[in-house]
């Protein structure tokens, strides 16, 4: 399975999700399965919400993550979340590997939808759709108060 650049907008970047310089971070890895784009994430105690559990919104935040990688590592585009649906199927246990699996359900020009799919133990423990708006690089240093770098500019729409 083809591993997916870690760093496509450039060293340096604040990403939560993928920034493998963020200090406190996920640091996730993505690659490649046929039409899918896969990453495997063991959370630890910093991501509990009760007592060995992981929190709820940070189990939303993972989701997302893997979603918004399957824009970039499918289509070569990179979008900002507009909506999301999702089910908490079952508890994501501190210390035991996630797998985390998203495909494009629907594209269009301006709105990609991804469906996302966090695994443990085998089971389903979360599932849900989330919506991106693919912008132009006009709009996305409107969002954004300012120019964006470089490297941004090949996955504007």
């Amino acid at each position: 399975m083809p591993a997916l650049d870690v760093n496509p907008f450039g060293p340096g970047q604040p990403c939560f999700g993928c920034s493998q310089d963020h200090p406190f971070g996920f640091r996730l890895r993505f690659s490649r399965e046929g039409d899918e784009v896969v990453t495997q994430f063991t959370p630890d105690d910093r991501y509990q919400g009760p007592p060995g559990i992981m929190h709820g919104g940070l189990v939303t935040t993972l989701a997302d993550e893997v979603a918004a990688w399957a824009v970039i590592g499918v289509l070569e585009k990179f979008g900002f979340t507009a909506q999301l649906t999702g089910r908490l199927h079952k508890p994501i246990r501190i210390g035991t590997p996630v797998e985390g699996r998203a495909k494009i359900a629907k594209s269009t020009p301006r709105l990609v939808v991804s469906n996302v799919r966090l695994i443990q133990n085998g089971e389903d423990a979360f599932s849900g759709d989330f919506s991106f708006v693919l912008v132009d690089q006009f709009s996305a240093e409107k969002l954004l108060g300012g120019p964006i770098p470089e490297a941004w500019k090949k996955f504007c729409r």
